[in-house]
């Protein structure tokens, strides 16, 4: 099947195209795009008729993806990748101290610990303008889904330049309430007795706690959750004694350390292009996150 030149593809319809594979309906297509949703039907569907093939099954239950538009999704989602990393490059001269830049974190480190130092970032440099992704996903540097990423595992690509900021401690947690009512476990087989959190999906980040020591397993948790985020809440709401670091959990008198021999290490980097290291707003966010996270994982 010969199929039209990429570039005689309008951008505006393949952005409606991978607006619905990510969202699954026209409706949500057409909030994220801020447009119309006939607008959004039209351009899909200028987009089959140019391509000459069905890229989506239409039911009463939604939009389903053909085996061809999730091969085409992610050649689109590098399309939407390097316009953004474009726009955000066209933001401002390379020597400037303004303009946009993203960073992708953890939902943990970018809600709680991130914002001050983006505060006083963006206070001694009015101009920049950051981009904040929040998923437990590695952002890809190499295609420029972000500029600076946070992670808790060194890069082995390259083209990548990574400072190790040092490791930040995990532990076990509890509300005082909570552990007024249950007690204060001194072992791990005691603390088994109390309402326990934890995860629904057992992950790589979990397989590497759990070979640390830590004998615990879906079945032994009383409030199951995937999002980090949520069991923070949920520990520091009293649901249950949790894991989470140890810098979060000082800065709520009510919230004590439980079994602290157990302590896991995060060990964190921040990470960027090698060719964004001249970019000077770049370098700026690189540097300052660096300095700022250094100092929360030393407990300061």
């Amino acid at each position: 099947m010969s199929h039209p030149p990429t570039d005689l593809i309008d951008w505006e319809r393949q952005r409606a195209f991978l607006a619905v594979l990510r969202e699954g309906s026209l409706s949500g297509a057409a909030r994220v795009l801020g447009a119309a949703q006939p607008t959004v039907r039209r351009r899909v569907e200028d987009l089959e008729r140019q391509m000459g093939v069905a890229l989506f099954t239409r039911s009463p239950s939604g939009l389903t993806p053909t085996a061809l538009a999730r091969e085409l999704g992610g050649h689109v989602e590098a399309m939407a990748s390097a316009a953004a990393a474009f726009a955000r490059a066209a933001s401002a001269e390379a020597g400037s101290a303004a303009g946009a830049v993203r960073i992708t974190a953890s939902e943990v480190v970018g809600v709680e610990v991130l914002p001050p130092m983006l505060a006083a970032l963006q206070a001694d440099y009015p101009g920049l303008v950051i981009e904040l992704g929040l998923n437990n996903r590695s952002e890809d540097l190499l295609r420029r889904e972000a500029d600076i990423a946070i992670r808790m595992t060194r890069p082995l690509q390259d083209a990548l330049v990574a400072r190790r900021i040092g490791a930040i401690p995990l532990g076990f947690h509890g509300h005082a309430r909570l552990l007024d009512a249950w007690g204060r476990p001194d072992t791990l087989d005691a603390a088994r007795a109390l309402p326990l959190i934890g995860y629904e999906t057992e992950t790589i980040g979990v397989r590497a706690v759990k070979a640390m020591g830590l004998d615990l397993n879906r079945e032994d948790f009383a409030f199951r959750t995937d999002s980090d985020l949520a069991q923070l809440a949920a520990i520091r709401a009293g649901v249950g004694v949790g894991i989470c670091q140890v810098a979060l959990a000082a800065r709520d008198p009510m919230l004590e350390r439980v079994l602290p021999d157990f302590t896991f290490d995060l060990e964190t980097f921040v990470v960027t292009h090698e060719d964004l290291r001249e970019v000077r707003r770049v370098r700026l966010v690189f540097d300052a996150l660096v300095e700022g996270l250094s100092a929360y994982a030393r407990g300061g």
